[in-house]
């Protein structure tokens, strides 16, 4: 099978979804191949629109900045820029915007500026396919299982533009419609459903965890204690399905939380999501304002729903970086960097290729431009880990590839907080079917990776893969992509991305080579930091389906908690210090690098040094399953105080 065919296959695997603004299905992790419908005509006279991204300029000084803003003792420490004065010293260059958007009028195009770096073009479809230089072709998946089946819209090739505009634009997306990304959340394994009640260390039954169980974990209550609760401070979640907001409500008042019922609002980016189902992803949607809401009960929070496309996830990260009203933001969704990169469509996501130099660009640039402008306005961003362990890529691609390691985009972008998972101590009780009762002891918190349930699987007589447990664990890893970051660059632990690494297609005789993944390669680690995220000690969700209407649902996990989480406690970080915090991954591998973060009488992390993720071990100090361990968020209050913050 040729790259191509493999790349025209991934278009069904990667789509997994519906329309853009009908109902999406991001939970499929595998469908059948897209079928070609032929070239776009009915839709000739219809609008759209595309984002294309330009180039920053100055990025020389770009970086450098941001460790003069984010190093004591700096002229620059802690002078956040507002998104103004980044536009003025770091926006592209006013000649090329305006040879671009000269460029795409000619063609009866309406362009606008919608953020600092990113134009809106608008116009039918055969304008916009004529001014790209593509074939625009719709695609359909039948139904496969529970999955709907749906269409798309995508181009045949990249985007071609002349050489005096490829060299200022970065990236072109909107062209296709394929939804791309997935929800961080994994319901428990299948025998632990039926675990009994069982209190552990004073906390709510595993599985039925919630935001004050976190508190207690974590340390938080001292900073409620102290009148710290968010107030004053906007939290932002980036998603791409909506949800009910009487679920959070609910949840919230539950546990006797005072909020403001004024507190919560939805912002619609590119017409939004569709309306709440399961099938897009609304439970992920409530779980992130339950937690990060819950944990800061006193702060805002505005919610970006954006359609399940390249497009949408992109505007609405621009969305919350160029309002700059939110200090902390986060989101839970994410795919393979690779699927991010530089190859071409479909496989590849929103490049736009120079016809001078052939190089291509992607939105992984174009996430590292928005998330580098965060940074330097002192927002912080997170991202959940992902799910599958070290191998980010399972479940992406269908069951014939072989694993290889990889990490999860954008939780690999080096200018947010990569946020990976744990699980509780305590004893997990599980009901066999002879009546007798299995206990996995888990002796300390540690990484997440459910190869501690080998046991209770032989136990059940099954296989690892019967028992499904197999890569379930806190995504980790090092980029293929991004080199390592200044703030990582003296800690102790990190690594290269490992030999080796090779995508096959077993269904071939012999197995077909996809494409071999760089070795040896000085990447950024992730994640950064990591929170309970295993669903055997999960948590509960106010949830209303659209199938089987509300309910509190248990046994939930996913590194898709500790991202909102993160959020949540970042907002409490920054009532704290009286200021944005920005950036967190500066002052958490400080404190990790010098050892200082977990020692001495208030230590503002706790080091996890067992479990794994099925590929890397947790270890004292950092490693590629924990990050550098877990908050203990009172501390680590202090600690930031004592920094300067």
């Amino acid at each position: 099978m040729t790259l191509k065919k493999h790349l025209l296959v991934a278009a069904g695997l990667a789509a997994l979804a519906g329309v853009a603004h009908a109902t999406p299905y991001p939970h499929a992790r595998s469908a059948p191949a897209a079928t070609d419908l032929g070239a776009v005509t009915a839709e000739a006279n219809a609008p759209l629109s595309v984002t294309v991204a330009l180039k920053l300029s100055h990025t020389d000084q770009l970086e450098s900045l941001l460790e003069s803003v984010y190093t004591q003792g700096s002229p620059q420490y802690h002078q956040f820029l507002t998104p103004q004065e980044f536009r003025e010293r770091f926006g592209p260059d006013a000649q090329a915007v305006a040879a671009a958007i000269q460029h795409f009028q000619s063609f009866g195009l309406s362009v606008s500026r919608s953020s600092t770096s990113h134009l809106r073009v608008s116009g039918s479809a055969a304008a916009i396919a004529r001014a790209f230089g593509v074939q625009l072709h719709n695609f359909t998946v039948a139904a496969s299982g529970d999955a709907p089946a749906y269409t798309y819209r995508a181009p045949l090739s990249a985007p071609q533009l002349p050489a005096q505009l490829s060299a200022t634009i970065s990236g072109v997306f909107g062209l296709d419609t394929q939804p791309r990304f997935f929800p961080h959340l994994r319901a428990a394994a299948k025998p632990a459903a039926e675990n009994p009640a069982h209190k552990s260390g004073g906390l709510n039954p595993f599985g039925s965890l919630t935001v004050q169980d976190f508190a207690q974990v974590y340390d938080v209550t001292p900073l409620y204690r102290d009148g710290i609760d968010g107030h004053g401070r906007t939290l932002a979640i980036v998603t791409l399905a909506a949800f009910t907001p009487s679920d959070a409500f609910t949840y919230w008042r539950s546990l006797g939380l005072a909020v403001r019922s004024n507190r919560l609002t939805q912002v619609e980016i590119d017409g939004g999501s569709g309306p709440p189902s399961d099938d897009s992803g609304s439970l992920e949607t409530t779980l992130d304002v339950e937690q990060s809401g819950g944990i800061a009960p006193g702060a805002n929070i505005v919610v970006y729903e954006a359609p399940n496309t390249n497009q949408g996830f992109l505007d609405a990260f621009a969305a919350v970086i160029e309002t700059n009203q939110a200090e902390t933001l986060s989101t839970s969704w994410g795919e393979w960097e690779l699927f991010d990169s530089d190859f071409p469509p479909p496989l590849g996501n929103g490049p736009v290729t120079d016809p001078v130099t052939g190089r291509s660009t992607s939105i992984l640039h174009a996430f590292n431009d928005l998330l580098l402008q965060a940074a330097l306005q002192g927002q912080s961003a997170f991202a959940a880990a992902g799910d599958a362990g070290a191998y980010d890529e399972n479940g992406e691609l269908p069951p014939q590839f072989s694993n290889v390691l990889s990490v999860d985009d954008p939780g690999v972008q080096p200018f947010l907080t990569d946020a990976g998972g744990t699980t509780l101590p305590g004893p997990q009780p599980y009901a066999l079917p002879d009546g007798s009762t299995f206990v996995i002891h888990v002796p300390q918190e540690r990484a997440w990776g459910w190869d501690y349930l080998e046991p209770l699987c032989k136990a059940l007589g099954q296989t690892i893969a019967q028992c499904e447990i197999f890569p379930a664990g806190g995504g980790g890893g090092v980029s293929l992509y991004f080199p390592r970051p200044f703030y990582q660059a003296f800690v102790p632990g990190m690594a290269d991305t490992q030999p080796g690494q090779a995508l096959y297609d077993n269904s071939q005789t012999p197995p077909e080579l996809v494409t071999r993944l760089r070795a040896h390669f000085p990447g950024r680690n992730v994640p950064d930091i990591s929170l309970n995220s295993d669903p055997d000690t999960g948590y509960v969700v106010a949830y209303t389906s659209n199938s089987t209407g509300f309910s509190f649902q248990t046994f939930w996990g996913g590194t898709s908690f500790a991202s909102p989480q993160m959020n949540g406690v970042t907002a409490l970080l920054s009532q704290g210090t009286h200021g944005r915090i920005g950036l967190l991954n500066v002052p958490l591998y400080l404190l990790a690098g010098t050892g200082l973060g977990y020692s001495g009488h208030h230590p503002g992390l706790r080091d996890i040094t067992a479990g794994d993720n099925w590929y890397w071990h947790a270890r004292a100090g950092y490693d590629q399953a924990t990050g550098v361990g877990v908050p203990d968020v009172a501390n680590l209050l202090q600690t930031l105080r004592d920094l300067g913050f």
